[in-house]
């Protein structure tokens, strides 16, 4: 699945993302892109449980 997170402007920015989808699912496979404010994640975890992780760690995510 792919998220634009228009907030993820830096590396620290892609690392907190990673890190609150890592807490709802530690074998998510994340690719991360701060200059396109792209996320593509690989995971079993429903969309709605990623967007609500990234809403509350400051990262609200949209469809791409």
């Amino acid at each position: 699945m792919q998220f634009h997170i228009e907030d993820m402007t830096c590396g620290g920015c892609a690392r907190a993302v990673t890190n609150a989808i890592l807490s709802v699912d530690p074998a998510a496979k994340i690719s991360t892109d701060p200059v396109s404010r792209r996320v593509d994640v690989d995971s079993s975890v429903p969309r709605a449980i990623i967007e609500d992780v990234l809403n509350e760690a400051g990262y609200p995510a949209a469809a791409p």
